[in-house]
C-alpha cells in the first residue's frame, strides 16, 4: 500500500509542479495585460482590464486552488511533514 501511495504522490507532485508553473506564468501574463492596458488607455484599456479581472483571473484562482489541494494530497500520501518544528529540532539534537 505504501508503494502505491508513493507512486500516486509522485504523479500528483509532478502535476502540481507543472500546474503551478503554468499558474505563475498566467499570473505574469495578467500583469503584462494590465501594463498594455495602461499604455493603450481609453475604452480599449477598460475592456482589457475587465476581461482580465472578470474573465481570466477567476479561472486562474480556481485552477491554482485545485492544484494546491493536489499538492497537499501528495504531501499527505507521501507522509511528508513540511511545516513541523519537531524534525528540525531532532536533527539539531542528533548533531
Amino acid at each position: 500500500m505504501k508503494k502505491v501511495c508513493g507512486k500516486i504522490a509522485a504523479v500528483l507532485k509532478n502535476v502540481f509542479g507543472c500546474g503551478i508553473a503554468i499558474g505563475l506564468f498566467a499570473g505574469g501574463l495578467t500583469v503584462l495585460g494590465y501594463i498594455a492596458a495602461l499604455i493603450i488607455g481609453g475604452d480599449a484599456a477598460a475592456a482589457i482590464c475587465q476581461f482580465i479581472s472578470k474573465g481570466l483571473m477567476p479561472w486562474i484562482i480556481r485552477g491554482t486552488t485545485a492544484l494546491v489541494l493536489l499538492g497537499l494530497l501528495a504531501m499527505y500520501l507521501s507522509g511528508e511533514q513540511a511545516l513541523t518544528i519537531g524534525k528540525k529540532e531532532k536533527k539539531k539534537a542528533d548533531k
